[in-house]
């Protein structure tokens, strides 16, 4: 099966401007999914989906290719996530299956990437994502009322010790494999046959906030 990694990686970002190339730990954020891709052995491809000359620029010096760049109707703040993913398969019709790196998370490794496609392969997936336990339960979420009151997220809301409570799992952004055809087919990356991929929290931080940036530069110095 030929699989292409494919790192979504569009110029604008109101979060953070020019996220996907600030410097970080060493190094633009980019540059921490292009590395992790080009070191796993279950990868054939490693294409950078861009609409910015400037990101284009940076990932060729890492080593990601970038045979086309993006269409500005794929790279809004409202266009679907997989929609960049199927323009690709669209441009790259050779691949098997695909696997979308988002560069948001760069603690992910080359053995998580290998884990993922290994998983499918071996269970013959056409999904797999990968997840996390979150740092909350919502057996402990509520609800705020219009009068400030408190309203139990879940029915069946408990106040039971957190070793206790039953394990949940979020999507935490790293890993997204579909193989092509049901892709093209279904045009969504989660479905009731997508199998989990567990990874622990330490390498599940998903770069949204200046404060997330924060947490995963701490932690990406500590790799060095």
């Amino acid at each position: 099966m030929k699989t292409l990694a494919l790192i979504p990686a569009r110029g604008g970002s109101k979060g953070i401007p020019r996220k996907n190339i600030n410097m970080i730990a060493g190094k633009p954020l980019i540059a921490w999914t292009i590395e992790a891709a080009l070191a796993s052995t279950l990868l054939d491809g490693v294409v950078v989906s861009t609409d910015n000359a400037e990101i284009a620029e940076v990932a060729l010096r890492y080593g990601a290719q970038v045979p086309f760049l993006r269409p500005a109707e794929l790279a809004r703040d409202e266009t679907p996530g997989v929609e960049p993913v199927l323009h690709a398969l669209q441009q790259l019709p050779d691949y098997d299956a695909v696997l979308l790196l988002q560069p948001t998370s760069p603690l992910r490794s080359s053995a998580d990437i290998d884990a993922c496609v290994a998983l499918a392969r071996e269970r013959e997936a056409v999904s797999v994502v990968s997840v996390s336990e979150p740092d909350a339960h919502p057996d402990w979420m509520y609800r705020m009322t219009a009068t400030q009151q408190l309203e139990k997220l879940l029915a069946s809301q408990s106040h039971t010790r957190r070793q206790d409570l039953p394990t949940v799992l979020t999507l935490n952004g790293a890993l997204y494999f579909a193989n092509a055809d049901w892709l093209r087919s279904s045009r969504t990356l989660l479905a009731e046959e997508t199998l989990a991929y567990v990874m622990p929290a330490d390498r599940s931080v998903d770069i949204d906030t200046p404060l997330d940036w924060k947490f995963a530069e701490l932690l990406l110095n500590e790799k060095i």
